[in-house]
């Protein structure tokens, strides 16, 4: 445990950041999952409403700093393409 008054308050803080970082990462998989899931259904209407929802949460994680420009570019592209691949 940190002495200094502003190392303890540190430690506070990343506690909370932490707590927001994790859920938001967490809606993020979480929704990757329920379009990949509507996907193989074959369900079109619920799979293209799904992407939306996903791409929204990739890009609050990528805006939060919690995945990179490039991985949320890819993820996206590649949501994309198995949208495309329904019919």
């Amino acid at each position: 445990m940190p002495n200094i008054k502003s190392a303890k308050k540190r430690v506070r803080s990343n506690k909370k950041k932490e707590v927001v970082n994790t859920y938001i990462t967490s809606s993020m998989k979480t929704a990757i999952k329920k379009f990949e899931k509507s996907v193989k259904a074959g369900n079109h209407e619920e799979a293209s409403n799904n992407l939306n929802i996903a791409m929204q949460r990739i890009d609050k994680a990528k805006n939060a700093g919690l995945v990179h420009r490039n991985k949320a570019a890819r993820l996206k592209s590649n949501l994309t393409k198995m949208n495309n691949g329904i019919e």
